[in-house]
């Protein structure tokens, strides 16, 4: 027996010059929210929430919906409160100033 596949949405979006895949699945397994990000160009770029360029993240059903329900504008708030964290912004500084040492 096989059975269907949570329904979900693929968004596209720039955040700070790199393109991001936005998959979000309101209802996973009839019992939670999913969202995963990608950077895809640059390929595995690093986020403010995750080094690696993928993301993939649980939360309550209907917190999207909650929150007025654009995925877009709320990943982007979510990636601009990510990126005032200090790792975030040293790791910004030491892009813009490169390293002899690496």
């Amino acid at each position: 027996m096989t059975t269907p596949k949570d329904p979900h949405s693929v968004h596209h979006l720039t955040w700070q010059g790199i393109e991001i895949e936005v998959t979000f699945c309101p209802v996973r397994w009839g019992q939670i929210s999913h969202i995963e990000l990608r950077a895809t160009d640059p390929e595995r770029a690093p986020l403010p929430l995750t080094e690696t360029g993928y993301l993939s993240h649980f939360f309550e059903l209907g917190t999207i919906e909650a929150n007025g329900g654009n995925v877009i504008a709320q990943v982007t708030a979510w990636l601009d409160e990510a990126a005032q964290k200090p790792e975030w912004l040293a790791y910004q500084a030491d892009q813009a100033q490169g390293d002899l040492f690496k």
